[in-house]
């Protein structure tokens, strides 16, 4: 079912804003979630909106949204790294959102994993299939644990936490949310009065589990290979390996290529410019919007126009 309270999708305004929205032209939601951007867009005269989401559940719940378009939405169980896939080809999109990292459904549903405020299984999969956060903890050695909460969380402590998780699933596996917050503030000396001691471990598990930055990396690739020339494509990202990621993507393609760049290593001879950046630095939220969506603090949004072949702006 979806959730009948409201569900304002973080710094909506600015994302609708940036994306300049107009009648008649194809958008891809490349994280549908409880539809808020989707629903934006076509409430803005969008012609279609492409909607894409790796939770079934999510698709399944946005059922009644795309009823209610009329067949202007199409919802795809699938992941925003493979967009080219759901859309007419290259060039075919006039603009297209990422909102990054798990969504508030995810985090309120104990079952799902995701948080360490609540009581759960240890499963964390966005998309509800392949290895688990649990099948993670429990068979990966303390080396590779603890560069993984290093890489991915940005843990100063991934030793000893690594160190104390090999020791504890020695006596029984570690299979719940529960379990693992408690380890790991056990772990963590002098820890963050700011921040619960888990919440840098819970994200690098999350990331690991669903190769988020992989499939960012892949989504800003093939939305440069779907937007039409003007299209726009805008991010928000909620961590420093994210917004660096995105951040990185942008300026690099925002000035001229040369032969085989990291982000497009097949390109055969020099590029002009494919982008042009629109937010120099990120945009944040305000404090309202801090204040009444305590979640959105960490947001960054960040946003870039397609340029046409000659990186020319007109």
């Amino acid at each position: 079912m979806i959730d009948p309270r409201p569900h304002i999708p973080v710094m909506a305004r600015e994302v609708i804003d940036q994306l300049q929205v107009r009648c008649d032209q194809t958008y891809v939601d490349g994280t549908l979630g409880n539809g808020g951007y989707t629903a934006m867009m076509l409430d803005c005269g969008a012609g279609r909106v492409v909607a894409i989401d790796r939770d079934p559940n999510a698709i399944r719940d946005a059922k009644a949204l795309a009823d209610r378009y009329d067949g202007r939405l199409q919802l795809v169980h699938g992941t925003f790294g493979n967009l080219a896939a759901y859309v007419d080809g290259p060039g075919s999109v006039d603009g297209i959102t990422f909102d990054l990292g798990v969504s508030s459904m995810q985090l309120d549903q104990a079952e799902r994993g995701f948080s360490f405020q609540q009581d759960g299984p240890l499963d964390m999969r966005m998309s509800i299939d392949g290895p688990s956060a649990a099948d993670l903890v429990n068979e990966s050695d303390e080396r590779a644990l603890a560069d993984m909460l290093w890489k991915f969380g940005e843990e100063r402590h991934s030793r000893r936490i690594a160190r104390a998780i090999v020791t504890a699933r020695a006596e029984q596996p570690i299979t719940r949310t529960s379990e693992l917050a408690a380890l790991v503030a056990k772990a963590v000396p002098r820890p963050d009065p700011h921040h619960h001691p888990a919440t840098r471990a819970f994200q690098a598990l999350r990331i690991v589990v669903n190769d988020e930055l992989g499939e960012l990396e892949r989504g800003l690739a093939a939305s440069e290979a779907a937007l039409k020339p003007g299209g726009r494509c805008v991010v928000v990202s909620f961590h420093s390996l994210e917004d660096r990621i995105v951040k990185n993507f942008f300026r690099d393609r925002s000035t001229a290529q040369p032969k085989g760049s990291r982000h497009m290593p097949h390109q055969p001879e020099a590029n002009a410019p494919a982008w042009r950046l629109l937010t120099r630095r990120p945009m944040t939220p305000g404090a309202a919007e801090i204040a009444a969506n305590p979640r959105a603090r960490s947001a960054r949004l960040r946003a870039a126009e397609r340029l046409p072949a000659n990186g020319r702006t007109n």
